[in-house]
């Protein structure tokens, strides 16, 4: 070790002396030197518990998630084939959305992009009809505004944010002027309830190529969540190797209730027997629009994060997807004011979950929905061995 030693002046705030020790430097061997630099090892941290699925809620459907409601006005008569559906908050609840493909059709999305003024929506309406359903925003907008809930506006009144996403289905009833106006939103609103909903050819289902679909997850930090398609891609939710859906893989216990179709039927659809006649498949204009929803208390940027994650996560259900064609659009909405507590481990968990919820929502419009006019077969009607176990198990 050497000692070096330098003279000259130092001055502190108190006056000034001169002849002092100007600085001392030890040089110590470099081993000693690292030995004091390495931090001290950290305590053993407490591993989080695994956030897990309990199962599906208790109407496996979007109505699981706490303050919701779900209406849908549908028509399939008189040369109409379509519906829309709301989803209403009425008292608010946080929101964000996902939008990919090249087609998209879509109202008020702007006003969802995180950190702008408004953060809360009282409804979302999903509808047939193309840019025309967009109209059916107007009903659900009269129907809150006669009851109060909206953005108020000084005394004068509120002003409803009713973002909306709509799907093609124009011309699919056999006449292309049959589409939801403003009277289906209102309808549609109306009809809402928190009732269980049902997949099928239900709202915006009726006319969408395969339907609506719903489904729900029970996680075991106390969280539910949810979703809710129009399933009307340009793409196929159907496996062409073993004419199973894509994604059958995310089932929660039976509720699928599917087994492997018989080779002869899958050969048979292949060969285009039992298939569309609504020019739903290779169509041009598509798109499948959803909702994913929560009760976990989000904040507008995850509420986002979550629609895009799920959005994403169609392409395990959906192939291919997110065409030039496809405008499809995923809404994200958590029904519990924010509380900004989330851990990064409860919001992964919550997203994964809404990208399988939004998967089995598939699914479900899949084997549920059946043949209305000239629509697509229903799953059952076309692969009636893959749905052996769903006939037994029906009363």
């Amino acid at each position: 070790m050497m000692l070096q030693v330098g003279r000259g002046t130092a001055r502190g705030s108190g006056g000034s002396w001169r002849g002092g020790v100007l600085a001392v430097a030890l040089l110590l061997p470099a081993q000693a030197l690292l030995a004091q630099a390495r931090p001290a090892p950290a305590a053993p941290q407490q591993q989080q518990q695994r956030i897990t699925v309990v199962g599906t809620g208790p109407s496996n459907s979007i109505t699981d998630v706490p303050n919701l409601k779900v209406g849908s006005y549908t028509r399939s008569d008189s040369g109409y084939r379509t519906g829309t559906t709301v989803i209403r908050t009425e008292r608010g609840a946080t929101a964000g959305y996902s939008q990919m493909g090249g087609a998209p059709g879509t109202k008020e999305t702007d006003l969802l992009k995180p950190g702008g003024q408004v953060r809360a929506v009282q409804a979302i309406v999903l509808s047939g009809g193309s840019a025309y359903g967009l109209d059916a925003t107007t009903g659900v907008m009269r129907w809150m505004e006669e009851r109060g809930f909206g953005v108020p506006i000084g005394s004068a009144g509120v002003v409803p944010i009713v973002p909306a996403a709509i799907l093609m289905d124009l011309g699919r009833g056999g006449d292309f002027k049959k589409r939801p106006d403003a009277e289906f939103g209102y309808k549609a609103a109306e009809a809402a309830t928190s009732d269980p909903v049902k997949s099928g050819r239900i709202g915006m289902g009726m006319g969408a190529g395969w339907g609506m679909g719903t489904a729900s997850v029970k996680l075991s930090n106390g969280y539910t969540v949810a979703a809710i398609v129009g399933l009307n891609p340009a793409g196929s939710p159907l496996d062409p190797r073993t004419c199973l859906p894509y994604g059958y893989f995310l089932e929660i216990g039976d509720e699928f209730n599917l087994v492997q179709p018989d080779p002869s039927e899958c050969a048979s659809a292949a060969a285009g027997s039992g298939g569309p006649r609504d020019g739903s498949d290779n169509a041009p204009s598509n798109t499948t629009i959803a909702l994913v929803a929560t009760d976990a208390p989000l904040e507008d940027l995850e509420a986002e994060r979550m629609a895009t994650i799920a959005n994403a996560g169609l392409a395990r259900s959906i192939r291919p997807i997110h065409g030039i064609g496809d405008g499809d659009t995923v809404f994200g909405l958590a029904t519990t004011a924010p509380s900004h507590t989330m851990s990064n481990a409860d919001l992964q968990a919550i997203f994964n979950a809404a990208a399988d919820a939004l998967g089995r929502a598939v699914v479900h419009a899949v084997v549920e929905s059946k043949r209305v006019g000239n629509s697509r077969a229903g799953y059952c009607e076309q692969y009636p061995s893959a749905c052996v176990k769903r006939t037994a198990a029906r009363p």
